[in-house]
């Protein structure tokens, strides 16, 4: 285990933050640990307007695939300013929607507590000062009126059009290749997505 992020506060990604850090890229130092963070559930189960209504990666225990993530040192001590520094990054209104731990003061926060308690037991084993990441919830249901499915999603990617079948596209295709969820794996085999 690398043990790049002692004493430091990492900050957590598998999508799009790994490829566009933002208005981050001043707050981290040194490079991406890829596949160097904690393994997580991922699925692309998120509609997001920041993407044109595409489909995101988000953290879904239901119905993601257990994934490597990356993480990156932030330059904050504190656990709230490096969660603050995502969540703007992120554009995602409250800050309850970043996931966090610190195992110097023992405050934590999260959607999930197994996801909460894995990225817990990554500080220990990495002597990490702490740990953030975006917890935006799946939102595919509350979006369509359906449950999420890989077959929902591929519809759902199917009937997208303009911009918004390019950003999804470009979104998916850019995801680093350790984003292995079903729904990805389900695009590869599909002719209409490879052409």
């Amino acid at each position: 285990m690398t043990m790049a992020f002692a004493t430091k506060i990492a900050i957590i990604g598998w999508g799009s933050l790994v490829w566009d850090l933002d208005d981050l890229a001043p707050k981290v130092t040194g490079g991406w640990a890829m596949a160097g963070g904690p393994r997580l559930p991922l699925e692309f189960s998120r509609i997001s307007p920041k993407r044109l209504m595409s489909l995101v990666v988000v953290i879904d225990p239901d119905h993601g695939a257990d994934c490597p993530s990356h993480a990156i040192a932030s330059v904050r001590d504190d656990i709230h300013d490096a969660a603050e520094d995502l969540r703007a990054r992120e554009r995602a209104g409250d800050i309850a929607r970043i996931g966090a731990v610190c195992a110097v003061t023992g405050f934590s926060r999260g959607a999930h507590p197994a996801i909460v308690a894995r990225v817990a037991d990554w500080c220990a084993q990495t002597g990490a000062r702490g740990a953030v990441w975006t917890d935006l919830p799946r939102n595919f249901k509350a979006e369509t009126g359906q449950p999420f499915s890989v077959d929902a999603g591929l519809a759902y990617l199917r009937a997208l059009t303009g911009a918004s079948a390019a950003e999804a596209r470009r979104y998916i295709d850019g995801a680093p290749a350790e984003t292995d969820t079903p729904l990805r794996r389900r695009l590869a085999r599909e002719p209409w997505w490879r052409g």
